[in-house]
Protein backbone atom coordinates (compact mmCIF):
# COMPACT_ATOMS: atom_id res chain seq x y z
CA UNK A 1 0.00 0.00 0.00
CA UNK A 2 1.35 3.46 -1.25
CA UNK A 3 1.88 5.97 2.18
CA UNK A 4 1.99 9.66 1.13
CA UNK A 5 3.70 11.32 4.22
CA UNK A 6 3.81 14.69 2.23
CA UNK A 7 1.66 17.79 4.27
CA UNK A 8 1.30 21.42 3.02
CA UNK A 9 1.68 24.67 4.96
CA UNK A 10 0.84 27.34 3.12
CA UNK A 11 1.35 26.02 -0.38
CA UNK A 12 4.57 24.89 1.06
CA UNK A 13 5.51 21.16 0.12
CA UNK A 14 6.85 19.20 3.01
CA UNK A 15 7.91 15.34 2.49
CA UNK A 16 6.98 14.67 5.84
CA UNK A 17 5.28 16.50 8.67
CA UNK A 18 8.53 16.29 11.07
CA UNK A 19 10.18 19.31 11.42
CA UNK A 20 13.72 20.07 13.31
CA UNK A 21 12.71 23.25 16.12
CA UNK A 22 14.30 26.52 16.07
CA UNK A 23 17.31 26.36 18.59
CA UNK A 24 17.67 22.87 18.50
CA UNK A 25 19.35 22.11 15.06
CA UNK A 26 21.72 24.43 14.26
CA UNK A 27 21.68 24.98 10.69
CA UNK A 28 21.14 21.14 9.66
CA UNK A 29 24.55 20.53 8.88
CA UNK A 30 26.35 20.09 12.31
CA UNK A 31 24.24 16.87 12.79
CA UNK A 32 24.74 15.65 9.18
CA UNK A 33 27.04 12.83 10.32
CA UNK A 34 24.70 11.43 13.02
CA UNK A 35 21.22 10.95 11.01
CA UNK A 36 19.88 11.60 7.36
CA UNK A 37 19.00 15.11 7.11
CA UNK A 38 17.75 14.93 4.05
CA UNK A 39 14.94 12.59 5.21
CA UNK A 40 13.36 15.87 7.39
CA UNK A 41 9.94 17.26 6.33
CA UNK A 42 12.06 20.79 7.16
CA UNK A 43 14.56 22.66 9.05
CA UNK A 44 14.30 25.81 10.97
CA UNK A 45 16.84 27.90 11.52
CA UNK A 46 18.42 29.01 14.64
CA UNK A 47 16.42 32.49 15.90
CA UNK A 48 17.97 35.04 13.56
CA UNK A 49 17.96 39.07 14.39
CA UNK A 50 18.87 41.91 11.99
CA UNK A 51 21.80 42.53 13.58
CA UNK A 52 24.04 39.98 15.43
CA UNK A 53 23.15 39.10 19.36
CA UNK A 54 25.75 37.68 21.58
CA UNK A 55 23.27 36.24 24.05
CA UNK A 56 22.52 36.24 27.54
CA UNK A 57 25.79 35.76 30.26
CA UNK A 58 25.98 33.04 32.64
CA UNK A 59 24.33 29.63 32.57
CA UNK A 60 22.47 28.85 29.74
CA UNK A 61 21.14 25.19 29.80
CA UNK A 62 19.49 23.53 33.15
CA UNK A 63 18.19 20.17 33.14
CA UNK A 64 15.13 19.73 35.25
CA UNK A 65 12.74 16.22 35.59
CA UNK A 66 11.33 15.63 32.45
CA UNK A 67 12.88 18.87 31.01
CA UNK A 68 15.41 21.36 30.22
CA UNK A 69 15.52 24.61 30.65
CA UNK A 70 17.46 27.15 28.25
CA UNK A 71 18.41 30.59 28.64
CA UNK A 72 20.46 31.27 25.29
CA UNK A 73 19.34 34.92 24.82
CA UNK A 74 19.04 34.62 20.80
CA UNK A 75 22.79 34.39 20.34
CA UNK A 76 23.19 34.34 16.22
CA UNK A 77 25.30 35.96 13.61
CA UNK A 78 22.06 38.14 12.39
CA UNK A 79 20.79 37.77 8.87
CA UNK A 80 22.69 39.01 6.83
CA UNK A 81 25.90 36.48 7.84
CA UNK A 82 23.06 33.86 8.06
CA UNK A 83 22.47 34.53 4.01
CA UNK A 84 26.18 34.91 3.27
CA UNK A 85 27.15 31.64 5.07
CA UNK A 86 24.93 29.77 6.61
CA UNK A 87 22.19 29.48 3.86
CA UNK A 88 23.88 27.90 0.84
CA UNK A 89 25.04 24.92 3.19
CA UNK A 90 21.36 24.34 4.80
CA UNK A 91 19.69 24.64 0.90
CA UNK A 92 22.36 21.50 0.17
CA UNK A 93 20.58 19.84 2.18
CA UNK A 94 17.67 19.52 1.09
CA UNK A 95 14.81 19.84 3.11
CA UNK A 96 13.13 23.32 3.20
CA UNK A 97 14.87 25.66 4.93
CA UNK A 98 12.44 27.99 7.46
CA UNK A 99 14.04 31.02 8.99
CA UNK A 100 12.92 31.67 12.28
CA UNK A 101 13.10 35.75 12.95
CA UNK A 102 12.98 37.40 15.80
CA UNK A 103 13.68 40.90 17.36
CA UNK A 104 13.68 43.66 20.09
CA UNK A 105 11.10 45.77 18.32
CA UNK A 106 8.78 46.39 14.93
CA UNK A 107 12.02 48.00 12.94
CA UNK A 108 14.15 45.52 13.85
CA UNK A 109 11.81 42.73 12.68
CA UNK A 110 10.93 44.47 9.53
CA UNK A 111 14.74 44.74 8.58
CA UNK A 112 15.04 41.14 9.46
CA UNK A 113 12.09 40.35 7.23
CA UNK A 114 13.48 42.71 4.21
CA UNK A 115 16.05 40.67 3.87
CA UNK A 116 15.06 37.10 4.31
CA UNK A 117 12.36 37.94 1.81
CA UNK A 118 15.13 38.59 -0.50
CA UNK A 119 17.05 35.39 -0.57
CA UNK A 120 15.99 32.08 -0.70
CA UNK A 121 14.80 30.46 2.47
CA UNK A 122 11.62 28.82 1.88
CA UNK A 123 9.50 30.42 4.78
CA UNK A 124 9.67 32.87 7.79
CA UNK A 125 9.20 31.46 11.19
CA UNK A 126 7.83 35.02 13.17
CA UNK A 127 9.33 34.39 16.63
CA UNK A 128 7.14 36.63 19.06
CA UNK A 129 7.57 33.98 22.14
CA UNK A 130 11.06 33.93 23.17
CA UNK A 131 11.03 34.04 27.02
CA UNK A 132 14.52 34.34 27.86
CA UNK A 133 15.23 37.74 26.60
CA UNK A 134 14.83 41.20 27.87
CA UNK A 135 14.11 43.27 24.86
CA UNK A 136 11.34 42.11 22.29
CA UNK A 137 10.89 38.34 22.01
CA UNK A 138 8.05 36.80 24.21
CA UNK A 139 6.35 40.80 24.91
CA UNK A 140 4.76 40.89 21.37
CA UNK A 141 3.36 37.36 21.70
CA UNK A 142 1.09 37.80 24.67
CA UNK A 143 -0.31 41.02 23.64
CA UNK A 144 -2.85 40.75 20.68
CA UNK A 145 -2.61 44.06 19.65
CA UNK A 146 1.32 44.38 19.57
CA UNK A 147 1.23 40.51 17.63
CA UNK A 148 -0.77 41.87 14.95
CA UNK A 149 1.28 45.62 14.88
CA UNK A 150 4.35 42.79 14.41
CA UNK A 151 2.95 40.18 12.23
CA UNK A 152 1.44 42.87 10.13
CA UNK A 153 4.61 44.42 9.90
CA UNK A 154 6.52 41.49 8.60
CA UNK A 155 3.87 40.39 6.15
CA UNK A 156 4.08 43.90 4.50
CA UNK A 157 8.21 43.61 4.36
CA UNK A 158 8.31 39.84 3.55
CA UNK A 159 5.23 39.88 1.03
CA UNK A 160 6.54 36.91 -0.85
CA UNK A 161 7.62 34.03 1.36
CA UNK A 162 4.99 32.33 3.67
CA UNK A 163 4.44 33.40 7.07
CA UNK A 164 4.37 30.76 10.11
CA UNK A 165 3.81 32.82 13.52
CA UNK A 166 5.27 30.93 16.76
CA UNK A 167 2.99 31.38 19.69
CA UNK A 168 3.92 32.02 23.53
CA UNK A 169 2.00 29.60 25.51
CA UNK A 170 2.42 32.18 28.28
CA UNK A 171 -0.17 33.94 26.58
CA UNK A 172 -3.76 35.45 28.96
CA UNK A 173 -5.22 34.83 25.90
CA UNK A 174 -3.69 32.65 23.33
CA UNK A 175 -6.70 32.46 20.89
CA UNK A 176 -7.10 35.91 20.97
CA UNK A 177 -3.10 36.61 20.00
CA UNK A 178 -3.61 34.06 17.10
CA UNK A 179 -6.83 35.44 15.82
CA UNK A 180 -5.21 38.54 15.48
CA UNK A 181 -2.36 37.20 13.75
CA UNK A 182 -4.38 35.43 11.25
CA UNK A 183 -6.28 38.20 10.45
CA UNK A 184 -2.94 40.32 10.23
CA UNK A 185 -1.71 38.23 7.63
CA UNK A 186 -0.56 34.86 8.95
CA UNK A 187 -0.50 31.56 6.96
CA UNK A 188 0.04 29.29 9.49
CA UNK A 189 0.59 29.27 13.30
CA UNK A 190 3.03 27.48 15.70
CA UNK A 191 2.69 26.37 19.25
CA UNK A 192 4.10 26.08 21.68
CA UNK A 193 7.16 27.83 22.50
CA UNK A 194 8.86 27.40 25.55
CA UNK A 195 7.06 28.00 28.90
CA UNK A 196 8.65 30.94 31.44
CA UNK A 197 10.11 29.27 34.38
CA UNK A 198 12.70 29.38 36.94
CA UNK A 199 15.37 27.65 38.57
CA UNK A 200 17.38 28.59 42.26
CA UNK A 201 21.09 26.99 43.19
CA UNK A 202 20.12 26.05 46.86
CA UNK A 203 23.99 25.98 47.10
CA UNK A 204 24.59 29.78 45.96
CA UNK A 205 21.08 30.74 46.83
CA UNK A 206 20.38 32.68 43.85
CA UNK A 207 18.83 31.89 40.51
CA UNK A 208 20.51 29.74 38.41
CA UNK A 209 20.20 32.30 35.26
CA UNK A 210 21.73 35.42 35.06
CA UNK A 211 18.30 36.72 33.16
CA UNK A 212 16.31 34.72 36.20
CA UNK A 213 13.53 33.82 34.26
CA UNK A 214 14.50 30.46 31.39
CA UNK A 215 12.37 28.91 28.88
CA UNK A 216 11.29 25.74 30.04
CA UNK A 217 10.90 22.26 27.18
CA UNK A 218 11.01 19.17 27.04
CA UNK A 219 8.30 16.25 27.75
CA UNK A 220 7.16 18.24 31.04
CA UNK A 221 5.39 20.42 28.81
CA UNK A 222 3.76 18.07 26.58
CA UNK A 223 0.35 17.51 27.26
CA UNK A 224 0.03 21.23 27.81
CA UNK A 225 0.91 22.00 24.40
CA UNK A 226 -1.07 19.32 23.59
CA UNK A 227 -4.10 20.73 24.92
CA UNK A 228 -3.33 24.23 23.60
CA UNK A 229 -3.47 22.97 19.67
CA UNK A 230 -6.44 20.91 20.56
CA UNK A 231 -8.42 24.22 21.69
CA UNK A 232 -6.95 26.67 19.50
CA UNK A 233 -7.65 23.86 16.42
CA UNK A 234 -11.39 23.61 17.75
CA UNK A 235 -10.93 28.11 17.84
CA UNK A 236 -9.89 28.55 14.19
CA UNK A 237 -11.00 25.70 12.57
CA UNK A 238 -9.23 25.71 9.04
CA UNK A 239 -8.67 29.31 9.00
CA UNK A 240 -4.78 28.70 9.13
CA UNK A 241 -2.73 25.85 9.55
CA UNK A 242 -1.00 24.74 13.31
CA UNK A 243 2.25 22.90 13.85
CA UNK A 244 2.50 21.40 17.23
CA UNK A 245 5.38 21.30 19.55
CA UNK A 246 6.20 20.62 23.06
CA UNK A 247 8.43 17.94 24.27
CA UNK A 248 7.87 15.66 21.59
CA UNK A 249 10.07 12.61 21.57
CA UNK A 250 8.60 9.30 19.54
CA UNK A 251 6.50 8.66 17.19
CA UNK A 252 3.26 8.33 19.61
CA UNK A 253 4.03 11.79 20.96
CA UNK A 254 3.79 13.25 17.40
CA UNK A 255 0.90 11.01 16.28
CA UNK A 256 -1.01 12.90 19.37
CA UNK A 257 -0.47 16.41 17.62
CA UNK A 258 -1.55 15.46 14.44
CA UNK A 259 -4.62 14.12 15.82
CA UNK A 260 -4.81 16.88 18.09
CA UNK A 261 -5.59 19.24 14.61
CA UNK A 262 -1.86 19.80 13.88
CA UNK A 263 -0.46 19.51 10.43
CA UNK A 264 2.86 19.15 10.94
CA UNK A 265 5.05 18.96 14.23
CA UNK A 266 8.33 19.87 15.43
CA UNK A 267 10.96 18.34 17.29
CA UNK A 268 13.19 20.39 19.54
CA UNK A 269 15.04 18.99 22.57
CA UNK A 270 14.23 15.66 21.99
CA UNK A 271 17.48 15.65 19.64
CA UNK A 272 19.95 16.45 22.00
CA UNK A 273 19.29 13.65 23.87
CA UNK A 274 18.61 11.23 20.69
CA UNK A 275 20.08 12.76 17.46
CA UNK A 276 17.77 10.16 15.52
CA UNK A 277 14.47 11.12 17.30
CA UNK A 278 13.26 12.73 14.31
CA UNK A 279 13.83 10.09 11.74
CA UNK A 280 12.97 7.36 14.35
CA UNK A 281 9.69 9.53 14.49
CA UNK A 282 8.70 9.94 10.33
CA UNK A 283 9.29 5.91 10.87
CA UNK A 284 6.77 5.39 13.64
CA UNK A 285 4.41 7.75 11.87
CA UNK A 286 4.75 5.84 8.70
CA UNK A 287 4.48 2.56 10.03
CA UNK A 288 0.85 3.85 11.81
CA UNK A 289 -0.22 5.05 8.91
CA UNK A 290 0.40 1.07 6.99
CA UNK A 291 -1.48 -0.65 10.32
CA UNK A 292 -4.25 1.53 10.11
CA UNK A 293 -4.64 1.50 6.67
CA UNK A 294 -4.43 5.46 6.06
CA UNK A 295 -2.89 7.07 2.94
CA UNK A 296 -2.45 10.68 3.61
CA UNK A 297 -1.18 11.81 6.77
CA UNK A 298 -4.25 14.27 7.08
CA UNK A 299 -6.48 10.96 7.71
CA UNK A 300 -4.67 10.85 11.41
CA UNK A 301 -6.35 14.24 12.13
CA UNK A 302 -9.45 12.93 14.94
CA UNK A 303 -10.50 16.70 14.39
Amino acid sequence: MAVDLSVSIAGLRLRNPVIAASGTFGYGSEYAALLDVSALGGICTKGLTAEPRTGNRGERLYETPAGLLNSIGLENPGVRAFIENELPRMKKLGPPVIANLSGGSVGEYEEGARLLDACGIDMIELNISCPNVKAGGMAFGLDREKAAEVTRAVRKAAAHKPLLVKLSPNAPDLAAVARACVSSGADALSLVNTFKALAIDTSQRKPVFDNISAGLSGPAIRPIALGMVWELYGELRNKAPLVGMGGIACANDALEFLMAGATAVQVGSATFANPAAMTEIIAGIEAYMRKNAFTRTAEISIR
